[in-house]
């Protein structure tokens, strides 16, 4: 595995800045990596990465390892835990590495005299040991064909909205079978003639967790 500051610095490009959850998702994946048994992942397609929150970790992670979701080694549930479980699938070891929620109370005594919240974190962040970081799981993930790289196995057409799907992703509902936007809500809504395109602060199926399985 690279130096920390090199690391640090390849997050630092894929994202645009240098933040705490940065160098939360460095250090998650590299003790992630570590515990599955896996020293250089940009080169190692045996990775494979969950991540758990669309938020700054989850860049740094995929700087770190070099897994992608175009490539299919890195998949996103948004859970919206700061969270990542990492898989050697050659191995067959996986883990999931948690930040701890006590870990920005802790902040304060890493970086005393740092006045600015969101750097004494940062400094913090850095200095701190893992175990005051990170909570490690060893975990069991089932793998579908289905979720491999490579090209598709499988796709059928939605019998509502006429769209393909891919991979097993449909539903069977009442005898039909249906993408999931259709069966159980998604995250938009087709317009109406007249009206104009724009973002809705209005509560969907998305927000009220009808999609859980995603």
């Amino acid at each position: 595995m690279k130096p920390l500051a090199e690391l640090l610095k390849e997050a630092e490009g894929l994202h645009g800045k240098l933040c705490p959850g940065q160098v939360i998702g460095v250090r998650m994946a590299v003790v992630g990596c570590r515990e599955i048994g896996i020293s250089e992942p940009q080169q190692d397609r045996r990775l494979r990465v969950w991540a758990e929150i669309d938020r700054c970790a989850t860049d740094a992670i995929q700087a770190v390892t070099g897994c992608k979701l175009g490539r299919r080694t890195l998949k996103f549930f948004d859970y919206g835990k700061m969270a990542a479980t990492f898989l050697n699938t050659e191995a067959g070891r996986a883990v999931r590495v948690v930040a701890r929620d006590d870990a920005r109370e802790l902040a304060g005594r890493y970086a005393p005299r740092v006045k600015d919240k969101q750097e004494a974190q940062l400094a913090a962040y850095l200095a701190m040991p893992e175990s005051e970081l990170f909570l490690v799981h060893p975990v069991a993930i089932a793998l579908s064909p289905y979720d491999e790289p490579g090209h598709p196995l499988k796709r059928v057409r939605c019998q509502s909205c006429g769209e393909g799907v891919n991979d097993d992703r449909e539903v069977y509902q009442d005898g039909r079978t249906l993408c999931r936007p259709c069966a159980l809500g998604g995250y938009y809504r087709l317009l109406g003639p007249g009206e104009e395109a724009a973002a809705s602060t209005e509560e969907g199926p998305a927000q009220r967790g009808v999609l859980r399985d995603e």
